[in-house]
């Protein structure tokens, strides 16, 4: 089958950036990215500095921030909706599971608590958030007692959590699954549920269900801690794990390196680029930290760093332009 046509940039970088770093987090506010967390040693949380990456200037700063600063943590999750950056969750450097919903108002520079405690979703890491133009979502990941597979919604407007129903019996818990909202749904794409699972389920608010489908085409194979957003009608994913290493969070697996699009109206899978065929293509990689926003007038998916089959952080930009 013919590859359908999409575009990787290799974003040059001015200034002192974060540096190579795993399991972090980005979100962005207009023309600027804004990343928080992560690891650049397995389990060890580098720093909870604010890094800020100005997409026109390509220049990285660090936000002077006021306010309830979250401490470090890996396997943490952000999100935009308007000019606020919402952050969930992950894991602090006693191995810890987090709980906490924070936001960052990047007009004023501060950070708020906005949850904690018994407030919310459980305490985890390695989940899934996505956003629209009032909630952010929050789906599953790996909690205190295993792996989780409920979903939640954190209403920016009325600033309270909303629960919505967990799936059937016969959905497993994960870690690291795709996550998008596309046609007014609420989509799960594969992850990790102690294999690499392929299977595709979206939730709808409307009707309060959660549906399973059957997806042809150019399907990818099963996999989890890849990047996904949603565009149009479509979810785009980029790499992944497909194949974990025996030494767990300590290794590094098998990753993939392509771009697939799932058509949310057909169901069908396409492959939108063929791999690493230039030096800007960021190639196979895992555990990045993504984010989806406009390059040159286009919608498109920001990636930075991540982990690769050396086990060797990454700190590196690119932007896929479909």
């Amino acid at each position: 089958m013919a590859v359908a046509q999409g575009k990787w940039v290799k974003l040059d970088e001015h200034g002192t950036g974060p540096g190579a770093r795993s399991s972090h987090a980005i979100a962005i506010v207009g023309q600027k990215a804004y990343v928080f967390g992560g690891e650049f040693k397995p389990r060890v949380p580098v720093d909870n500095k604010l890094h800020v990456f100005d997409l026109e200037t390509l220049t990285w700063s660090v936000a002077e921030c006021t306010g309830d600063v979250p401490p470090p943590r890996v396997g943490v999750t952000m999100a935009a909706v308007r000019k606020t950056i919402y952050v969930f969750g992950g894991r602090d450097s006693e191995h810890n599971e987090l709980n906490e919903l924070y936001s960052f108002d990047t007009c004023k520079n501060k950070w708020t608590l906005l949850s904690s405690g018994d407030i919310g979703p459980t305490h985890r890491s390695y989940h899934s958030t996505t956003a629209d133009d009032r909630h952010v979502y929050i789906f599953g990941g790996c909690g205190v007692a295993g792996r989780l597979k409920d979903l939640w919604a954190y209403d920016t407007v009325d600033q309270k959590w909303v629960k919505y129903p967990a799936p059937g019996d016969g959905f497993k818990g994960r870690g690291g699954p795709g996550l998008a909202v596309a046609q007014g749904k609420i989509w799960v794409v594969y992850g990790f549920a102690g294999v690499e699972m392929d299977d595709v389920h979206y939730f709808d608010p409307v009707r309060g269900e959660w549906a399973q489908v059957e997806t042809t085409g150019e399907k990818p194979t099963a996999r989890s801690v890849f990047s996904t957003v949603g565009i149009g009608k479509y979810i785009f994913i980029y790499g992944g794990e497909v194949d974990p290493s025996d030494q767990g969070h300590m290794g590094a697996g098998k990753f993939a390196g392509e771009v697939y699009a799932l058509d949310t109206e057909t169901l069908v899978w396409k492959r939108w680029d063929d791999g690493p065929k230039s030096g800007d293509h960021p190639g196979p990689r895992g555990w990045c930290a993504f984010a989806t926003g406009h390059r040159d007038g286009k919608e498109g998916l920001l990636v930075y760093g991540g982990n690769s089959p050396s086990n060797d952080r990454l700190g590196d930009l690119f932007f896929f332009t479909p």
